[in-house]
């Protein structure tokens, strides 16, 4: 059961994000192409790549924990899709503990090291840098978490042996695999945003003529390989505090774009436990990651915005849309302000989703009519200090996978190195992230604090929104995207599709994206999203249809039985037994 203390954010779910440009994504949307829902009776995984989704089930079916089965998908993802996720990165876990039916959350996300300060992305005239020139090198490099978050989740509730989970990648590492045309997409797209700059990342993704390596080729990374193997014999020590650590602190610090970090700041990194934020809606308590991501929290604000309306009798129409960009203008509009890292800037957290605020709050949509940008809210907060609003939006990077064991244990994770090929830098074959640029460039703005400002020591404010939805307190749904700012809309939008409009899990994934991050209201190119343009634009919508590329993976309950569904914009799968 989930007390409402700690669903102390309260209603609801669903918000949309502030999204990148078409040319900040890798992944192109090829058309929404529809598979079918795939039915298990006693343990399923959906994840990114066939690879990582067989990895994890062979562990099920031998009767591993989805902990254990969460250290082989992610251990194969960073191989198979290098991309988006890997151990040079962050993640955070949302976990349901079959035995007591408790929720908790496992925070791994990258964390600034000791020597950061404010003016880390600021040039000499004390503006923010550009882009790309933060990104590449060592300079946007964050202490990473996702090796710590599978070690800790391992030791928590393991049961089978840690090397034998991380086999399978490494002998995948050494006799390779066939490289996708997604995977290949990304690795040209990246030749172009100086994916080879560095020797030893242009090893990893170009032939030796130059060429970026192409779809069928066989993918092969003997150094991951040994970086597996030393990982598998010691587990995450030689990367917090051995010889793995010190490549990576040196790589870090000895580019043309040099970070700060320190053996020490690897040494310091701690996952922290924190309690689920979950909100009820309607018949559900939708339960995710709370400070430093923004996920729960803005999905739960949009469904709290949303309930007073009967979007399950308007369906899958212009008019829900409208009214579901509305509540997006919104809640991000309340992200911007006061959503960051908790731990370092006090934010108005059972405020932002107090009932009587969210009334408020959504009395200012006009189911007739579209309003202009939206203005923060004022929720209940005993300790409201002035602050400016942050309008940093986050590339698309990022992994997610489910995984329900045969013990009804579940596992909901999102994991990230941030911008595709994050900073371009690579130790042992896996890629660094890009991570510190999901903080606000500027430290201030008209003299007022902005409160995901750069901090030593703190973590970035995070869109990632790995979510489990209970039902009279019993497992519903395991969800979650990546996608940058718009993982929340990805999210908000499938749990409509499924809670409110009872559609087919695969169904709900393949539907095409609305989305509206207090600007722009977003249709989905090459889908039948974007033929509500006309009427959105009625409605006073300024209206852009575009690449939306989303990585939604997904497990529903039904009768007992397991449904998987894997977004078709990517080359996810869902399998089980």
């Amino acid at each position: 059961m989930i007390s409402r203390t700690l669903a102390l954010t309260a209603l609801l779910l669903g918000t949309l994000s502030q999204g990148v440009h078409a040319a900040d994504q890798p992944e192109k949307t090829f058309g929404v192409h529809t598979g079918e829902t795939v039915v298990r009776d006693h343990y399923m995984v959906t994840s990114a790549h066939p690879l990582a989704t067989e990895a994890g089930r062979r562990v099920l079916a031998a009767g591993g924990h989805a902990a254990d089965a969460a250290v082989a998908v992610q251990f194969m993802l960073n191989l198979v899709e290098p991309q988006s996720s890997g151990i040079g990165g962050g993640a955070f876990a949302v976990y349901r503990d079959a035995a007591t039916g408790s929720i908790t959350t496992f925070d791994g996300r990258e964390m600034a090291p000791a020597a950061t300060t404010e003016s880390l992305f600021l040039d000499a005239d004390g503006e923010p840098r550009g882009w790309w020139q933060a990104v590449i090198g060592g300079r946007s490099v964050g202490v990473p978490g996702t090796l710590a978050l599978l070690d800790t989740l391992h030791q928590q509730y393991g049961r089978q042996d840690w090397a034998e989970l991380l086999r399978p990648t490494e002998q995948t590492a050494r006799n390779g695999f066939e490289i996708t045309e997604r995977m290949a997409q990304s690795i040209a797209w990246g030749a172009g945003k100086d994916l080879g700059k560095y020797a030893p990342t242009r090893a990893l993704f170009f032939n030796d003529n130059g060429d970026p390596k192409a779809a069928g080729e066989t993918f092969v990374n003997p150094a991951f390989a040994d970086t597996v193997a030393l990982l598998a014999a010691e587990r995450s020590a030689p990367f917090y505090r051995g010889e793995l650590g010190a490549a990576l602190v040196a790589t870090v610090g000895e580019n043309d774009n040099p970070g700060k970090m320190t053996l020490d700041d690897l040494a310091a990194y701690r996952v922290i436990e924190r309690p689920a934020v979950c909100a009820p809606y309607r018949v559900y308590d939708v339960c995710g990651m709370g400070p430093p991501s923004s996920g729960a929290l803005t999905v739960g604000q949009m469904l709290g915005l949303l309930e007073a309306f009967d979007l399950p009798a308007l369906g899958n129409t212009a008019q829900a849309w409208h009214l579901f960009a509305e509540a997006g203008k919104l809640a991000y509009a309340d992200r911007g302000l006061y959503m960051a890292d908790s731990d370092f800037a006090p934010m108005p957290t059972a405020g932002l989703l107090d009932p009587g605020y969210l009334r408020s709050r959504s009395s200012l949509i006009d189911p007739a009519s579209a309003m202009e940008k939206a203005r923060p809210g004022n929720p209940p907060w005993p300790e409201r200090t002035a602050r400016a609003a942050d309008l940093q939006p986050e590339r698309a990077g990022t992994s997610h996978f489910n995984i329900v064991d045969a013990d009804g244990n579940a596992l909901s994770v999102t994991t990230t190195i941030e911008t595709g090929f994050g900073s371009r830098l690579s130790v042992g074959g896996f890629l660094l992230n890009n991570e510190l640029t999901d903080f606000s460039f500027r430290p201030e703005r008209d003299g007022k604090p902005i409160a995901n400002r750069v901090e030593a020591g703190k973590r970035p404010r995070s869109s990632m929104s790995p979510t489990i939805v209970l039902k009279a307190g019993e497992p519903e749904l395991l969800i979650g995207s990546p996608g940058g700012s718009r993982i929340i809309n990805y999210v908000a939008q499938s749990l409509i599709a499924i809670l409110d409009w009872d559609m087919d899990l695969q169904q709900a994934l393949d539907l095409g994206h609305v989305a509206n991050r207090n600007g722009t209201t977003d249709l989905e190119e090459n889908t039948p999203a974007a033929a509500f343009q006309a009427e959105l634009e009625a409605l006073g919508h300024s209206v852009k249809v575009r690449n939306m590329n989303s990585g939604l993976h997904a497990i529903r309950y039904v009768d007992g039985r397991l449904h998987g569904a894997a977004d078709p914009r990517r080359d996810g799968t869902a399998d089980g037994g």
